[in-house]
């Protein structure tokens, strides 16, 4: 076994990858940028170094450093976890030219199936089914959109490498399929460098089903079980079970000997994942199961194979890592109950998902429960990296005992601070589909569709109630109390009459006084009479299931898993900020400007495509609000850009 690890990431899995290290007695070395130093995943490892500034190309993608601190510390081995260099070939070779184990795959089998089009050839030769579409070499964009057709819409482009949904696009018609080509282009570019991309048949009613593998240098590979990845939106995966429902054992037997022999035609070590698209509009079956794609490395949703298997997944990394032999045959193999995992995200369920950035006032996650997590309160949620807070894993020996212990777990969970998805979580696994086994990939986006999928109107009770709390630190008469000038020699006593709590001789007053409700001007009422101060919020009194957090001059008010952040109206403030201007479109988070796509004195039709920003990992498009005329361009492509930036300014026809 080794002695020591350099764990070549950060967050959740960089403290998952520690605690069974240390177990095993390794020394854990941890490695940070400057966004990170005071990172969960710094703390709880044996010692940390620093690896470059917050930008991940610079940092957690800088091949060089890494091995560099990686030689300095003397680390026996590197663990990359997912995501960042985990799937990188190069960053495997560079590993073993230093002399350091790389805790995954050798690097013949990370290109073999880094590649979707070159996987998918080769899983054709070695049996395994596909899905019906295109992925050779030949990449003109005519050539391209005639394959679509022939295949027959609906269709999906995919990058040719990397995963995670980034890049893809579904294309319905075929007049839409250069635009969703060249955005698939340009985000496949960016995010793995590779322009090629393969066109696929959409399944209408797919559910995303994955095979968990493991190989070791004897020649020995088993599976350890299929997990249901199905519940997504915008094709990244926000809760995941195993096992999946309906699946039998003589199915899962035959999938399983796809993914293994999936694994095998690569000379596959260590631990991997198959993924397999299924079409259950007829139930699931051993024909109408097709291989998409192999991840190289250990997924996010990891934890709940680990939990109806028993197992622990990064000790048999290690171990296979470190020669020994798979420690169980496949008829050794037995699933234990059901659990599913919630992915718990900084981002806004009522603004597009948009990914949502700032310091962490209060976390509250349960107990008596698996959970994963990789920030505490104090911490900030950057524009760097994930958006993911936290993962929670509810094991039981049914389905239906975990999903309701799992919605319980996410009732009790706080987040404060950065918008979140835990109401949304736990409203998903309450939907009556979910509860029967009843969805696929788009249930999830259906259900968005038929709700609107828009902001909330916001919560005057919860308003109401960090109102109060506020003025009961504060009163309104040190709020907005007579600062007038004194003379020389005047008392600094105040006047009793310029106190502006109220007060009358006999019977209610009230006063108006303006506040901001999530950014947004509104107006609360405060009435006094013999039983003291009365606040509410276009008539509305305060809740009484409501929790308050007060920061500085702020409340956040937590209600039924939604945050609502009030405060008094500050009248130094520009009159501008609580609010989107008519016609001013504004970064709605922190990113990168990737894309202008018009130019000032430019007509511009409502819905049309203005700009592209880029944050989390994720490409967010700004539209056209109405008909009109771009007045002024705020920003530069490549520009970084913070949360409310002004990009450009759209003028009414009618106005220019």
């Amino acid at each position: 076994m080794f002695r020591s690890v350099l764990i070549a990431n950060r967050g959740e899995i960089a403290c998952r990858i520690a605690r069974t290290a240390k177990q095993l007695g390794l020394r854990t070395i941890a490695v940070y940028s400057a966004a990170d130093a005071d990172a969960l995943h710094v703390r709880v490892c044996d010692e940390a170094h620093p690896i470059g500034p917050a930008e991940p190309q610079e940092s957690y993608l800088s091949i060089d450093r890494l091995i560099e601190v990686a030689k300095t510390t003397a680390a026996d081995c590197v663990h990359p976890g997912y995501g960042f260099l985990s799937e990188n070939a190069d960053f495997a070779e560079r590993c073993e030219q230093a002399g350091i184990a790389f805790i995954g795959p050798p690097a013949e089998a990370i290109r073999a199936m880094g590649l979707k089009d070159r996987a998918k050839a080769l899983m054709e030769r070695a049996g395994v089914p596909v899905v019906p579409g295109y992925h050779g070499d030949r990449q003109d964009a005519t050539f391209l959109k005639r394959k679509a057709y022939e295949i027959g819409y609906p269709v999906l482009i995919k990058p040719a490498a990397g995963g995670g949904g980034r890049g893809l696009r579904r294309v319905d018609k075929h007049a839409d399929f250069e635009a969703a080509l060249e955005a698939a282009i340009r985000e496949g570019e960016a995010a793995f460098g590779v322009s090629r991309v393969l066109i696929e048949k959409f399944v209408v009613a797919p559910r995303h089903i994955e095979f968990q593998v493991f190989a070791d240098r004897h020649s020995g590979i088993i599976h350890l079980g299929e997990r249901d990845c199905s519940l997504q939106r915008r094709h990244q995966k926000v809760i995941e079970e195993a096992p999946a429902p309906g699946m039998t054992s003589q199915l899962r037997a035959q999938i399983g000997a796809a993914a293994v022999k999936a694994a095998s035609a690569v000379g596959y070590v260590g631990a991997g994942t198959v993924e397999f698209l299924a079409d259950w509009s007829s139930g699931l079956r051993a024909d109408a199961f097709w291989f998409i794609e192999m991840n190289t490395r250990l997924q996010v949703e990891h934890p709940v194979t680990e939990a109806v298997t028993g197992l622990d997944l990064v000790e048999w990394q290690f171990r296979i890592a470190a020669g020994e032999r798979l420690p169980l045959q496949q008829s050794q193999l037995h699933i234990d109950g059901s659990a599913i995992e919630a992915r718990l995200y900084a981002e806004d369920p009522e603004n597009g998902f948009l990914p949502s950035t700032g310091t962490i006032v209060a976390l509250e996650l349960p107990d008596n429960i698996r959970v994963e997590c990789g920030v505490e309160a104090g911490d900030r949620t950057t524009p760097y990296y994930d958006a993911m807070i936290a993962k929670i894993i509810a094991h039981e020996p049914t389905r239906e005992a975990a999903l309701e212990r799992l919605a319980q777990a996410l009732d009790r969970t706080v987040v404060v601070g950065p918008r979140n998805n835990v109401a949304f979580l736990a409203g998903l696994c309450r939907t009556s589909e979910f509860r029967q086994g009843r969805v696929d990939t788009g249930f999830i986006d259906r259900m968005l569709a038929a709700g609107g999928g828009g902001p909330s109107r916001a919560d005057r009770a919860a308003a109401a109630l960090g109102i109060a709390h506020l003025l009961a630190r504060n009163p309104i008469d040190q709020v907005a109390g007579d600062d007038s000038p004194r003379s020389e020699g005047e008392s600094e006593m105040p006047s009793p009459w310029a106190t502006r709590d109220g007060f009358q001789l006999g019977g209610m007053r009230s006063l108006a006084v303006p506040i901001v409700i999530d950014g947004e001007n509104g107006m609360a009422t405060i009435s006094y009479g013999i039983s003291g101060m009365r606040v509410t919020v276009d008539g509305t009194a305060p809740a009484t299931d409501a929790r308050v957090f007060e920061v500085a001059e702020e409340a956040y008010v937590v209600r039924h898993g939604r945050q609502t952040r009030v405060r008094l109206k500050d009248f130094s403030a520009p009159a501008s900020e609580a609010g989107v201007a008519d016609g001013v479109l504004k970064a709605p988070m922190h990113g990168r400007v990737l894309e202008i796509l018009a130019g000032s004195g430019d007509r511009v039709a409502r819905g049309q495509r203005l700009a592209v920003i880029e944050a989390m990992k994720m490409e967010h498009t700004l539209r056209a609000p109405f008909d009109g005329l771009v007045s002024r361009i705020s920003v530069d492509t490549g520009a970084q850009v913070v949360e409310g930036a002004e990009i450009m300014v759209i003028e009414h026809v009618g106005d220019a």
